[in-house]
Order: structure tokens, then sequence, then C-alpha cells
């Protein structure tokens, strides 16, 4: 990997003293009194107050200071255990200023004697306010990608061809240029009948495919799909498969069409132009805002991403949060020593302090590491991705060089050896100030449930991927093996923080199918395999410990825990208004909720109240 620049060093803005009773103000430690409240407030809300003088009745535009009310009872979810519910939330520029009754906010505003009232904005009845929605595992770029060329609805190898097929006729600049490369996203195999894995003769069958370089990579985002063009641009292949990686043959030795894992690499693409980062990038944020997500932890920066990123950044145009791991790639120099974190770039709008380090493939494509072989399949344990020696020595390295150290593990082998990694590491570095996770986190031993929170690593897990993967998971692991697979709750009561989060574009990039996967561990019409009391139900999560999981436990993942994460005086007004209650209605209502709002920063990013 080619050396980054340095460290972004601006800082975010610092928020005002929050309103509390009676009437103290506090920055820093010391309060502060009446008439020193009276002037800042009066300067600072100085617009507001010329908008508010020369308008009649309810402004058409949020002014810089404002109060959101629920009409009827306490129903902004706070995530705060001193005060996890009340009836307001007060907004001075970017940060919550105060919470509490709509009596006892106002009564502190105007005790601060301000010449305005209180702008008062109310929810709807039946609506909740929640703070924004982080998803703490996704792919950003991925995502905007997947969205020109997505395969999720083929339900055969003849289906997906024929969605390939379509897309390029429906589309008159790629028909017309057979060179073009065509790039899609979410076939699954294991969704089709027998689970044969597809071919590039497949999709040279088809003549308007025929010639084309064509590259679709799986729902899992661990198997690449290619044309035999792509094959002969790719040229030579290895004569076996690369460590960590299976390029699948014929009787011949001749390549298939399919490479897993490492073997993905081979391929060869041309780079993203700045074009394509903004077109994928914009269509992500679209569809992120409007489903109430404030911050994404991107799992996999390339260098061409996090310039993309850093330069939003320095324009202060980077309209969502984002925490970004920087990919380590085995083939490149060692960058750990080398490179400064990127902390609070654009206003506290871009972080990137943690690397991403592969261990092992996926359950879906047979990648992921086990201890023993798999049930559908003796004759494989999966693979590591990395060689466990090279594993340690770089984890212990990052760590070393200060870096957060988040490292995808799904097998239960890989797991082991990646918790072995850092408990090797605590008597070296300060595991508890660096916070290394393990993504995913997918099936582990009954010892290493427990190893988890022992160590204090944080575990990043896609409750998505359980309703997902439950249709298929046992046969390949077995009736033992299979308990230990999404463990949530086990997980949790051995005392670890679990961050929530989705994998988009693998899974649905909406956080409430996140939330009710992670209470209910049903699919959204009430099935599992296990009946419609859910798959391993003793497994779930309550309402509160989900929603902590999507918010302030994956603010401390990213170490922005003292900012974002929940609505407390000082933190930055990040919120949701959702149209129903989440925290109440039936579970089969779940899913039926709506984002009526988004706001970060205390200003509308979608629609408004």
């Amino acid at each position: 990997m080619s050396d980054l620049p340095q460290r972004l060093s601006s800082e975010t803005a610092s928020p005002p003293p929050p309103v509390k009773a009676p009437v103290k103000i506090n920055v820093g430690k010391a309060p502060l009194g009446p008439t020193i409240i009276r002037d800042f407030i009066l300067l600072l809300s100085l617009a507001s107050f010329l908008a508010l003088w020369f308008c009649k009745g309810r402004p058409a535009v949020l002014a810089s200071n404002y109060a959101v009310c629920s009409r009827v009872g306490a129903k902004v979810y706070t995530v705060d255990d001193n005060n996890p519910t009340v009836q307001c939330l007060v907004v001075r520029d970017e940060f919550i200023v105060d919470t509490g009754s709509l009596e006892d906010v106002s009564t502190r505003w105007n005790a601060a004697n301000v010449p305005f009232t209180l702008q008062v904005r109310y929810i709807g009845d039946g609506s909740i306010v929640v703070p924004g929605f982080s998803d703490s595992h996704a792919h950003i770029l991925e995502y905007g990608a997947s969205r020109q060329l997505s395969l999720e609805g083929g339900k055969s190898i003849n289906e997906t061809v024929a969605l390939v097929r379509d897309y390029i006729t429906g589309n008159p600049d790629i028909y017309s240029n057979t060179s073009k490369f065509i790039e899609g996203w979410g076939w699954d195999h294991t969704s089709w009948p027998g689970q044969v894995w597809p071919t590039a003769d497949a999709l040279d069958g088809d003549p308007v495919i025929r010639g084309r370089p064509v590259i679709l990579q799986s729902k899992d985002g661990h198997a690449l799909w290619i044309s035999k063009k792509v094959i002969d641009l790719s040229a030579p292949f290895p004569g076996g498969d690369i460590e960590g990686g299976v390029t699948f043959r014929d009787a011949l030795g001749n390549p298939t069409g399919v490479l897993l894992d490492n073997a993905q690499d081979l391929v060869k693409r041309p780079a993203p132009t700045e074009d394509d980062l903004h077109r994928r990038f914009t269509a992500t944020v679209k569809d992120a805002l409007s489903l109430g997500l404030t911050s994404i932890h991107d799992a996999g920066f390339s260098p061409v991403s996090l310039e993309y990123f850093k330069g939003l950044a320095d324009e202060g145009s980077l309209p969502i949060r984002i925490y970004g791991m920087r990919y380590y790639d085995e083939g490149s120099p060692y960058w750990g020593n080398k490179l400064a974190p990127v902390i609070n770039a654009g206003n506290g709008r871009l972080n990137a302090r943690s690397v991403k380090i592969f261990a092992d493939g996926a359950l879906r494509s047979g990648g992921a590491a086990l201890h023993k072989p798999y049930h559908d399949n003796p004759d494989t344990k999966g693979f590591m991705r990395l060689d466990e020696k090279v594993l340690h020595e770089v984890i212990l390295r990052y760590l070393d060089d200060g870096w957060q150290v988040n490292v995808h593990a799904i097998g239960d082998y890989a797991n082991r050896v990646v918790l072995d990694a850092f408990e090797a590491a605590l008597g070296k570095v300060n595991i508890t100030a660096l916070r290394p996770r393990l993504e995913h986190a997918q099936i582990l031993t009954k010892e290493d449930i427990a190893r988890v929170g022992k160590l204090g690593v944080i575990a990043s897990v896609q409750p998505a991927h359980a309703i997902s993967d439950m249709w298929y998971a046992e046969d390949r692991l077995g009736p033992e093996r299979v308990s230990g697979l999404y463990a949530f709750r086990a997980l949790l009561d051995h005392g670890a923080r679990l961050a929530l989060g989705s994998d988009f574009p693998v899974e649905d990039m909406n956080p409430l199918r996140g939330f009710y996967a992670a209470v209910a561990r049903l699919t959204p019409n009430g099935a599992s395999p296990r009946g419609p009391s859910g798959w391993f139900p003793e497994q779930r999560l309550t309402r509160q410990e989900a929603l902590r999981g999507m918010t302030i436990d994956a603010a401390y993942a990213s170490f922005t825990e003292d900012t974002l994460g929940s609505i407390v005086p000082g933190k930055r007004a990040d919120f949701v208004v959702l149209s129903q209650d989440i925290m109440t209605v039936t579970v089969d209502q779940i899913l039926k909720t709506n984002v009526q709002a988004t706001f970060i920063d205390g200003k509308p990013v979608y629609e408004s109240i």
C-alpha cells in the first residue's frame, strides 16, 4: 500500500455549554452565571432571533436554536442510563444543550433572559426520537456500485444471466461498447437449485454478453464470477491456489470463472474514476440518510477511497459521518509506523484510525476457517486468508503503533486464532485503550465466547446475517456447532460489548431490519427453520440492547462515545424521528416503521419536523 498523506489535524467545534438548572452552563469544570449565559446565547442566536422577529407563527425553516418535543409523554429515547426517556431535547447550533420536560427546558431557557422564545417543534402522535443510527460494519462505495447492477433477484444461474443481459440492453452506452467492463453485485448460489456454482460458460452462452468483460461479486463479497474475457485479460493464472484463496478449475486445470477470497485479487479491472466514486457515494448517502443513518463504519478503505473521503472532508462537504478502516495488504509495505490516523477531519465527519485485516473467508462460500470439517463438505475446514504467524505478528505490530485492529473472523478456528493474538498482546499494549474488534465474530466455541468479554474485545456483529444464513447454516455446521453461530445473547452475558451493523450491500442497509433481526431472529414474514418463536430465540437481544448496539456502543467502537451515540447535553445533535415506537410496538410491526426525519449536527439532512 502506497504512503498516504499524514494526519488531518482539523479539530471539531467545541460544544456550547448545556443548559441546566439553576441556569448553570458548564464549560469544562466551571459553572457560568446568568449574565455570561445571556450574552453567549445572544451572540450565537442572533440569526435565529432576527428570523423569528420578522416572522409570525411557525417558521418555515428551523432556527439554529430549537426544541424537539413529544406532545404527550416522554418519547425521546436518549440511550442515557441516567435519564432514558424525556419529553424534549434542546438544540443550539450543532449541539444538544438540554433535555427534559417541556416545562423544565423552557424554564431553564427563559432563565437565561434571552429576548426571544425558544422555538418548539413537536413530533407526530405515536412518533419517537432516537439518537442517530450508526452502522458499525458496511461498505460505502461498494453499496453505490451494487445499485447499478443488482443481482439479488436472480433465483438461478439463468435468471442471473438474464439480469446481466437486460442491464446491457437497457443501457445504450454499454450495449454499444463491447470493451466496457460490466460489474454487478449480489448473486447467491446458496439460493439456487442444487446450490451449484456458476461458470464463465454460463455468461458467454448468452449472445449479448459473449466477449464482454463481466465481473460479478457474490452477495457475501467473498467470490467473483467472471466472464471468459476477464479470464483472458487476467491471465496467466497461477498453476495452483494462492494462499487464502481458491480458483475454481475444470478437469484440465483451466479456470472456470469463480474465484474465492484472495484469488479475487488476480482479476485485473480498471480503477474507478472520480465520477464513479461520486456517483457511488451519492447513491449510498441518499439511501443512508433516508433510513436514519448518521454514522457509517466503512470496513475497508483503499488508498483511493480514503483520499476521496479526505478531499470531501477538507472541503467541508462530507454529508455523513464516516469511520474508516484501512485495509491491510500483505503484499504492500507496512504502513502502521509511517501514517498517522485521521481524527475529526471535516468538523468531526471523518475518522480513520483502524486497520482491517482478513483472517478467513465466509460461511456462505465455504471459506470460513473451522476447527472441524464442514458438516455438508467433510473434505474441507475452510481456510485462513493469512498465515497464522503473520497474522499474530501484524496484529501486535499495528496495536503497538497505536492503531485499532479490526479483524474479519467468521469461523470458530479463525476467531480462536485472532483472540489468541489479542491475548498475546495484552502484556505489551493497552487493549482497553485501543479497543480491538472482531468483525463478524460469527462462529465461536463456548470458551471463546467468554474470552471476548474477558479480553475487552468488541464484537462487531450483523444481526441481519443471522436471518439470512439460518436457512443453510445448520446443514453447513451441524446441529452442535450451529449453536455458537450468531450467539449475541451469550456474548453480551459474558461481558462483551456489541456494535451492530449490516455489512451492506451484503445485507439490507435499513438499520431497522438489523434491529428487528436482533430482537426477533425471524424473517420479515415471521419465519425461521426452528419455527415462529425464532431461530435460537435464547440468543435474542432486548430492544434496549439492540438500540445501544446501533448508537452508543457503536460510538464506543469508533472512539466517539463522548460526542455521539446518545441524546445528552454537550453531544452533537444527531438524531432521528421515527413514525412509531419501536421500543413498544409488537415485533411484527417494527419493520413497518418509517424514518420521518434525520438530523446531523442539528440540521435536517432528510425531511424535517
